[in-house]
């Protein structure tokens, strides 16, 4: 099965009425661990990296990595998606280099730190998905922007001070004609996103359904949205962390935006909190270890059980077998 359109993955959980995940890599334990469960969980998959995590691993790594996870796993629809280009440049790039779909956010200027215009959104947002529906290329854009910094990407802003307008999500679908539109509802990047367990004062819900009222054919998208489990910060602080007290989003929140239309969820912080855990673990119960097999494996395990436990309840779970592959041109036809 070929790397698919995140179009036809995005479409197909929409007919079962089901979310799916979306999960960051940066290395090749971390694409490992994601294959490991959607093969046990039978999940389509969406697999995405930052251009930080393209800075860090390298294009050629990242496409080759993401081809033998295509060739082990030949039952399993398979991904490959930019999160948070900053630039049409950006996003022409990862298409030449093999990916399915690519995230052009204009929410923030090109420098990924500033707050951007609306117009200026759209006009960036719609020369991309121009480009890459002729490549048969999935595009995903934002509105409203979130708080907290990921990979150097990310408005040090009050999340709660930009929070979509639905009125104005119609609008930017409509001149854009973007697959998945990313929403503003209150969530940060990072680890640090709630105080307190959000309820509706901190995570605005009912956007999400207000806008899934008005664009009940357009794709929903939750940034920002690990649940920062607490098990997982106790491990890492078990083993030496100082990791502060934070809440993150609570699945059943997730849960409530999925029978709400939302189709994609990003999960990067708790996959890395699990890592993170797993490796110190090591490092203080077995001191004169070095090699790096000894801590690399339980990591990629630790990221594993999350992935499993995040596509079970988001839905994905049982519905590899739903997709028949759609290669890119067969997709920009259907575009056309």
């Amino acid at each position: 099965m070929p790397l698919v359109p995140m179009r036809q993955v995005l479409d197909a959980a929409a007919a079962g009425s089901y979310g799916v995940g979306a999960f960051n890599v940066n290395n090749m334990e971390q694409i490992q661990a994601i294959m490991m469960a959607a093969k046990e969980t039978q999940s389509p998959v969406i697999v995405q990296a930052s251009r930080g995590a393209r800075s860090y691993s390298d294009d050629s790594y990242l496409r080759h990595l993401m081809l033998a996870a295509v060739e082990l796993n030949p039952d399993i629809p398979i991904v490959m998606h930019l999160d948070h280009g900053n630039s049409v440049d950006t996003c022409r790039s990862a298409i030449e280099q093999g990916f399915t779909s690519v995230m052009m956010d204009g929410s923030l200027m090109s420098d990924g730190k500033t707050v951007a215009d609306f117009d200026y959104n759209v006009a960036v947002t719609s020369e991309v998905a121009k480009m890459a529906h002729d490549k048969g290329v999935s595009v995903e854009g934002e509105l409203g922007c979130l708080g907290g910094i990921e990979d150097g990407h990310g408005a040090n802003v009050d999340a709660r001070a930009h929070l979509t307008d639905p009125d104005q999500a119609v609008e930017f679908v409509a001149r854009t004609g973007v697959d998945a539109l990313a929403v503003a509802i209150g969530t940060s990047h990072g680890a640090y996103k709630f105080t307190r367990k959000p309820d509706s004062d901190v995570l605005a819900m009912a956007i999400i359904e207000a806008i899934y009222k008005r664009l009940p054919n357009c794709h929903l998208v939750m940034h920002g949205s690990s649940s920062v489990p607490q098990e997982l910060v106790e491990i890492i602080n078990r083993y030496g962390g100082a990791m502060k007290p934070s809440f993150g989003v609570p699945v059943e929140e997730i849960q409530r935006g999925i029978a709400h239309g939302v189709r994609k969820i990003n999960v990067d912080t708790d996959n890395r909190l699990a890592i993170t855990g797993a490796i110190r673990k090591v490092f203080v119960e077995e001191p004169a270890e070095f090699d790096l097999r000894k801590y690399l494996t339980p990591a990629r395990a630790a990221m594993a059980e999350v992935v499993k436990a995040r596509m079970t309840a988001f839905g994905q779970a049982g519905h590899a077998g739903d997709i028949k592959p759609r290669t890119l041109e067969e997709q920009a036809a259907l575009y056309r």
